[in-house]
């Protein structure tokens, strides 16, 4: 019978032939990720990988999902793959990623969900959160999972994540409003478990109005900061919160106050600053707002390409430039789905010359696919006035319908339209690809913090 050799057996050996020297170590690996040296900590974990540690597969993993690179990631799932079979971390790790792909297939939807029930299961708690956003994205897929009743059994059974499951759920059934009270008690109980709660609490005070609430939270919230205890990125979303206008009366000073605190050591809060001086004029003026967003492309963050180009697309703050535009929206594309609208925008317009109609398309219909309802919008008036496409009805048809929710006179006006010109004939294969298309795409899951506990 043959013996294979363990990892510490492999690891003896190398200690051996290394003499001590240079060797991996997974300490040395955590400690340079704290600082910064991402290459160190690769190297590292690389190493130890080849030797066949899981745990550090799953860093180098980890590492990989963080570039955000696209070759990364299919190297990261290949790298979860081979270690998840010793490690629920890297089947949980595996489980998230593969939520994170914009078109999986039905059978893809339930490999994932397999692999993060498996992963709860095995103590991974982190699963929980992941799995109830793909039942709720996907019911179609998961006929027999009762997501009320499994969110009722595991809050029951004490599950952290659960609690704010309850919370997901109530955004995606459109009730938060009406939820405001139990949120806030599921959130301040929780609130030293997960720094989410934060967001939250802010989001439900700013709905009330409770502006001394909201104080004592953003006190308590830079303290926690300031001690280490809660990231940068929390910081950062209770400020755009509060410049939120939809959730009640913005405190834009507030916000800008948050930002500036965390920016020098968050790269992505000067973008968050530059949004802030978009919407709000008075705090600042276009040359602040410009440089803040060097500051973020410094950083290479796409969203910080997606605003410049938005404001090149514009005209308003900088001179119109439809090329300079292009330019950085080809950037923000791969990652910011709101870029392929504007590109598909600047395509379809021929703000370059002459109109590309079939960049247009391939555009849109991919920041359709990735949430863009203004996309449907557009794409219902391509094919209803064969704007550089051959006019189809029933795909204006489908386009307009999913454009609905954006409950506009506009919308509702190109919806009723087609359907009055759509042929009687054509009127089931036009509801049947409507059903296709809202199944592939799944259900819409509010944005929100939670997907990245």
């Amino acid at each position: 019978m043959a013996h294979h050799a363990t990892p510490v057996l492999l690891l003896a050996a190398a200690i051996a032939l290394a003499g001590c020297a240079g060797l991996p170590d997974e300490r040395l690996a955590r400690e340079a990720l704290k600082r910064g040296d991402n290459a160190t900590a690769e190297q590292n974990f690389r190493q130890l990988a080849d030797l066949g540690y899981a745990d550090a597969a799953v860093g180098l993993a980890d590492l990989q999902v963080a570039s955000g690179d696209p070759e990364q990631l299919a190297k990261a799932e290949q790298t979860y793959r081979q270690a998840m079979d010793q490690s629920p971390r890297a089947k949980a790790r595996l489980g998230k990623l593969l939520t994170r792909k914009t078109e999986l297939s039905p059978a893809e939807r339930r490999e994932t969900a397999q692999l993060l029930e498996e992963s709860f299961a095995a103590g991974e708690e982190s699963s929980l959160l992941p799995l109830v956003m793909l039942y709720l994205q996907y019911p179609q897929d998961f006929p027999e999972v009762n997501v009320p009743a499994r969110i009722a059994k595991w809050r029951a059974e004490g599950h952290t994540q659960a609690e704010l499951a309850q919370i997901l759920f109530y955004r995606t059934q459109g009730t938060y409003d009406q939820h405001l009270g139990e949120i806030e008690q599921i959130c301040t109980r929780n609130l030293a478990l997960a720094d989410v709660c934060y967001v939250e609490l802010a989001t439900v005070y700013q709905k009330q109005g409770n502006a001394d609430a909201q104080q004592k939270l953003l006190d308590q919230l830079m303290a926690g900061y300031r001690a280490g205890r809660i990231p940068a990125q929390r910081v950062d979303s209770v400020a755009n919160v509060l410049a939120d206008a939809d959730l009640g009366k913005p405190d834009d000073g507030k916000a800008k106050e948050l930002l500036e605190a965390v920016a020098p050591t968050y790269p992505a809060a000067w973008v968050s600053l530059a949004k802030l001086l978009y919407d709000y004029p008075g705090q600042g003026d276009t040359e602040q707002l410009l440089g803040y967003l060097e500051k973020g492309r410094a950083a290479s963050l796409p969203q910080a390409e997606l605003l410049l180009g938005r404001l090149y697309y514009e005209g308003k703050l900088v001179p119109l430039d439809p090329k300079k535009a292009e330019e950085h929206l080809l950037k923000a594309a791969p990652t910011e789905p709101r870029a392929n609208y504007l590109l598909g925008q600047i395509y379809l317009r021929g703000y370059l010359g002459e109109i590309d109609p079939q960049k247009a398309l391939e555009r849109l219909l991919s920041a359709a696919r990735n949430g863009q309802i203004n996309a449907d919008f557009a794409l219902g008036q391509m094919y209803v006035q064969g704007k550089g496409v051959q006019r189809n009805l029933v795909n204006a048809y489908v386009f307009s319908q999913l454009a609905l929710p954006k409950n506009t006179p506009q919308a509702q006006e190109l919806a009723q339209q087609v359907a009055q010109q759509l042929p009687p004939a054509d009127r089931a294969r036009a509801e049947q690809l409507l059903r296709e298309e809202r199944a592939a795409r799944g259900a819409a899951v509010p944005d929100t913090q939670m997907s990245s506990l």
